[in-house]
């Protein structure tokens, strides 16, 4: 019986850290009806005015980008600002052959009279936070806009961002990002999904009432103050953007979230891709954590339910690890249920834990009508994307659990790039991507076993108890041998 208690006990403690943060998703969402109905009254520079133009310098961290180079440099020479207040560095860490085309394609933007730098560093110590860091040192602008290569902001992106730097208090202004291939394959659409759900509900709700945002890394402006006033650009963990953030907002800067600006990208179109991408986003997130527990904590400038959404948004990424033991202890569940008559009252008690789902079907069908529209057609739509979002994420709850174990623990790991594809100009021809990854993770292994331990489960639900079967968590182990199923095949089949 002592197994079967640490077994109640563990899987009791998960639900209640799941509920938790879905109580926080639900707060977040009355925080963005509410925020939704009010106008912007922001005062904002007057772009019209010269005296009031500041200058600006936009960053573009690359390291290795050859097929998306050219697209990224020819949509920043777009952007309409004063050419004698636009500075552009090129921070490039590339090792391959873009060095020196990209070089050549400077030198032609140039020529046509536009402030564009190119530079280069003889190491990537800091990764992307070094690179930032060095171009920090001679930038010439009071604002830093920064772009990974991906991104494709639209020619007026500064005149709709800047503006909001009037407000002497304001260290940081974010955008929305938007999704260029949002529909090219299922992997992409849950993507989509899940990144409408953090820039929808999540940015707005907290930013809204105060709590503590995130710069998400590109398609945001710094103030530069801000940036050196704050510490500057650390590279001790692999979200250097999360740390900056927190670290400028614990020193009384404010941050503004700008919804209505999308700025558009493109998603990882490879399961290699996402599964790198997830993992440097969610051990990062649990770096952070472990970096800034005691500084949000011991902070005298926030309020308390300031202080709790920060420890739960810092907590984002280990949600995987809640999932994941709830998972794998469903299935003992279901036998010890079956077994012991006198714990009917605890599993009665457990069956509220379902209000969970409920909360999170309800916040994500919000972001999902804002995006989409109302009806029954939408409607049934987003019950079949909300379910199948669920199984896939909950496919990758162990590669992203072991990413948040090993962040918590304080291993360090290299900062691996998200490989681009710019898909609208090669199309189908992505298996000839120089950057893909060909080794296939021995996490993949477990995935398929996990697979086949949840095929058990929907077994089990035949065979349990007396009277026939229990069914109650069938609905669940068949999301869960769904999720496994696709991440496990996947991992193996998109592999060149």
């Amino acid at each position: 019986m002592i197994l079967e208690k640490i077994i109640i006990a563990v899987y009791t403690f998960a639900l209640i850290m799941i509920l938790a943060y879905a109580l926080a998703q639900l707060n977040l969402l009355f925080n963005y009806l509410t925020a939704k109905r009010k106008e912007d009254t922001a005062e904002k520079f007057d772009l019209s005015n010269p005296d009031e133009i500041p200058s600006v310098t936009i960053q573009l961290p690359v390291y290795n980008e050859m097929y998306v180079m050219d697209r990224l440099l020819d949509n920043i020479a777009k952007i309409d600002y004063p050419k004698d207040k636009l500075e552009i560095q090129v921070l490039d860490d590339s090792t391959d052959e873009t060095v020196e085309t990209t070089r050549e394609h400077i030198k032609k933007l140039q020529a046509t009279g536009l402030d564009i730098k190119h530079m280069t560093r003889e190491n990537r110590v800091g990764f992307k936070a070094g690179a930032l860091k060095e171009g920090l040192k001679t930038a010439k602008g009071d604002f830093i806009a920064i772009f990974d290569s991906d991104f494709l902001p639209e020619e007026d992106w500064l005149k709709r961002t800047v503006p909001y730097f009037k407000n002497p208090n304001i260290g940081v202004v974010q955008t929305r990002w938007g999704h260029i291939n949002r529909n090219y394959s299922i992997l992409t659409r849950i993507q989509a999904f899940a990144l409408d759900a953090h820039f929808t509900l999540e940015q707005v709700g907290r930013n809204s009432k105060g709590h503590f945002i995130n710069f998400n890394g590109t398609a945001g402006v710094w103030r530069k103050e801000c940036i050196i006033d704050a510490g500057n650009w650390e590279g001790d963990t692999l979200t250097e953007d999360l740390d900056l953030s927190y670290r400028a907002q614990l020193k009384n800067w404010k941050f503004k979230y700008l919804e209505d600006v999308e700025t558009p990208a493109e998603l990882p179109i490879v399961i290699s891709a996402a599964r790198s991408q997830q993992f440097r986003w969610n051990k990062g997130g649990a770096e952070n954590f472990r970096k800034m527990l005691w500084r949000v904590l011991k902070s005298q400038n926030i309020s308390a339910k300031t202080k709790v959404h920060g420890l739960l948004h810092l907590l984002n990424s280990t949600m995987f690890l809640n999932i994941l033991i709830v998972a794998v202890l469903s299935i003992p569940m279901l036998y010890i249920k079956n077994e012991y008559e006198h714990l009917k009252t605890y599993f009665i008690v457990m069956s509220f834990f379902v209000t969970s789902t409920i909360i999170f079907f309800i916040c994500y069908w919000i972001m999902y009508r804002n995006i989409y529209g109302d009806g029954i057609k939408n409607f049934i739509q987003y019950i079949g994307m909300f379910f199948l979002f669920f199984s896939i994420a909950m496919g990758f709850s162990l590669h992203n659990t072991i990413a948040v174990i090993e962040g918590h623990l304080g291993k360090k790991s290299e900062f691996v790039r998200t490989p681009k594809f710019n898909i609208a100009k090669f199309k189908d021809n992505w298996k000839t991507n120089k950057y893909i990854s060909k080794n296939i993770s021995v996490h993949v292994i477990f995935e398929g076993l996990l697979m086949l331990y949840f095929g058990f489960g929907l077994y089990s639900a035949f065979v349990v108890g007396d009277q026939g079967g229990d069914f109650g968590l069938f609905p669940f182990h068949l999301m869960l041998f769904i999720g496994f199923g696709y991440v496990f095949f996947k991992s193996l089949t998109s592999k060149v």
